[in-house]
C-alpha cells in the first residue's frame, strides 16, 4: 500500500495536534523537534514548519525551504538533505526519544506514530539519508 502525506492546513494545525497529542505537542514534542534539529542541522536559522499528515495515521513536521540542509548526526552521518528529509529524521528520532517516557497514552502514541512515520519514510526518495542519520 503507497502512503500519501497531505498538508495539514494553517485551520487545522491547532485542532489536528490536538487530536492527536494534546497539550503534547506544543509542550513536549514541538520543543523536542526543534531542539534535535539545531543540534544536527547547523545551517538551520529557524523558520516557518508545514505540518504533515500521513495516508496511514501518521504525522510530521518539516521546515518550509527549498534548500537541502547539511546534517551531522552522532551516528557518523554527514550529508545533505531536503527540508522534508530533515524533518521526517528528527521527527523519527523526537518520536523514538518519546517513546520511552513514563506518561503511558502519550508515550504510546510516539511509538505508533514512529512506526507509521517510517513506514512512509521507506519509499522516500531520500530514505537512504533519512535511515542513515537515524540508525
Amino acid at each position: 500500500m503507497i502512503i500519501t502525506k497531505k498538508l495539514v492546513t494553517a485551520q487545522k494545525r491547532t485542532s489536528h495536534t490536538a487530536r492527536l497529542f494534546g497539550l503534547n505537542f506544543p509542550m513536549r514534542l514541538e520543543p523536542v523537534v526543534y531542539t534535535i534539529t539545531d543540534r544536527i542541522a547547523e545551517d538551520y536559522l529557524g523558520g516557518f514548519w508545514d505540518f504533515w499528515e500521513l495516508s496511514n495515521g501518521g504525522f510530521y513536521v518539516s521546515p518550509r525551504s527549498d534548500k537541502y540542509f547539511n546534517v551531522c548526526c552522532d551516528n557518523g552521518y554527514d550529508g545533505a538533505m531536503s527540508a522534508n528529509a530533515l524533518g521526517i529524521t528528527v521527527c523519527l528520532n523526537a518520536y523514538s526519544n518519546l517513546s520511552f517516557g513514563t506518561e503511558s497514552q502519550f508515550t504510546h502514541t510516539c511509538a505508533q506514530q514512529y512506526h507509521w512515520l517510517r513506514d512512509y519514510a521507506l519509499d522516500h526518495d531520500e530514505a537512504r539519508a533519512i535511515f542513515r542519520a537515524v540508525d
